[in-house]
């Protein structure tokens, strides 16, 4: 087993790290970090010492002065480096370094003294690193106006604000999802190489930004307002439209209800409208019993009360806060499930619940995403 430890582990990219090494248990335990211990030498020292491996994330990404984000960034790597100095055994650091270590600016210039201050550092003390030189990053709970233009994007859109094109530039990007994937693979490396250092991660899409705010644009229509399902053509559009998705404000958030046609027949009522295919099931439910407790990492799930009474709960993974949602078949309604929420529906009435479920898997039906976790 070995334990990893990640700097900045509840910023953009830790947080889906640490949770999706949370996945494979049978590899990997996770050593907890907390941003306090870079103000404590004898907590990141005894931080280190628990690690076999540190993936160092903590970083300053945007502030008006500049100066201060070379600063910072080169003071937390110099830290680091004097709490690895402890130990006698060997560690892997990986470090998150970014492709505008080309650029001429302040941001680039301290990501690339990084990773070469790590670099002596693994040559002097017989240490394995790896400097991962990452393109722009995007996906589910991105901090908007910080992290990236799709994270500012989904965040307007979904808030009723209006994006602008400062700059139509394009844009070499990598799903957050793929990039944890690649620290995870180095990570169980069982290489005994320290070199080459510098490994360069390749951007899985390309786009302009243009073409990016047209997509969120119909995500926004198709979905967000018609709650429909758009057509999605590529791995890059799944992505797109989950973290799109993610933005929501369940806070303020309602069941949506469908619309009853009815006559001396009975109703029909228009379930779901998508431009792709995908899997119908439903469920019977007896009164008190539970459905769920678990999340997904890629699938497209709508849960539809045709009949009953019920309540669906939803809670981020790695976050106390959960969503509660009431529906009645009286008046059909559904929820989605986003991505990373742990979800149920539970029978809280006195007749049988009958649940329709919709479900995507797309590109990779055979690829484990299930994963169970109570809410």
């Amino acid at each position: 087993m070995i334990k990893v430890g990640i700097t900045g582990q509840t910023g953009f990219i830790g947080t889906h790290l640490y949770n999706y090494l949370n996945l494979k248990k049978d590899e990997v335990i996770t050593v907890p970090f907390e941003d306090r211990y870079f103000e404590n030498d004898n907590q990141l020292r005894k931080f280190v010492n628990e690690c076999d491996a540190i993936v160092h994330l903590a970083a300053l990404n945007r502030h008006g002065d500049p100066q201060v984000i070379y600063d910072t960034n080169i003071r937390l790597v110099k830290q680091l480096i004097k709490a690895l100095e402890g130990p006698e055994r060997q560690i892997h650091v990986l470090f998150s370094s970014s492709t505008q270590e080309e650029m001429d600016n302040l941001y680039g210039k301290s990501k690339h003294d990084g990773r070469l201050l790590f670099e002596q550092w693994a040559v002097q003390s017989n240490n394995r690193f790896t400097g991962f030189v990452i393109p722009n990053v995007f996906g589910p709970f991105g901090n908007p106006f910080y992290n990236s233009v799709v994270a500012t994007f989904c965040h307007q859109l979904t808030h009723n604000e209006h994006p602008k094109i400062v700059i139509d530039a394009n844009l070499q990007l990598i799903y957050v999802n793929e990039l944890v994937d690649q620290f995870y693979q180095k990570i169980i490396s069982r290489s005994e190489s320290s070199g080459p250092f510098r490994f360069n991660v390749r951007h899985t899409s390309e786009n302009n930004v243009s073409e990016i705010l047209l997509l969120l644009e119909k995500y926004k229509k198709l979905y967000f307002e018609e709650h429909c399902f758009p057509e999605l053509n590529s791995t890059f559009e799944l992505n797109l439209f989950n973290t799109f998705r993610s933005y929501f404000d369940h806070s303020n958030y309602n069941p949506v209800y469908l619309k009853k046609n009815a006559d001396q027949r009975g109703i029909f009522i228009e379930a779901i409208k998508s431009f792709v295919g995908g899997q119908f099931s439903f469920s019977t439910t007896v009164p008190g019993v539970t459905r769920g407790n678990h999340y997904h990492t890629r699938k497209i799930e709508r849960f539809i009360v045709i009949k009953g009474k019920a309540t669906i709960d939803l809670r981020r993974i790695g976050t106390t806060v959960v969503y509660h949602f009431e529906l009645n078949g009286d008046q059909p309604s559904f929820v989605d499930m986003p991505v990373w929420y742990t979800h149920n529906i539970t029978n809280v009435g006195d007749e049988e619940l009958i649940t329709l479920f919709w479900i995507n898997e797309f590109f990779n039906p055979d690829d484990p995403d299930t994963y169970f976790e109570n809410v």
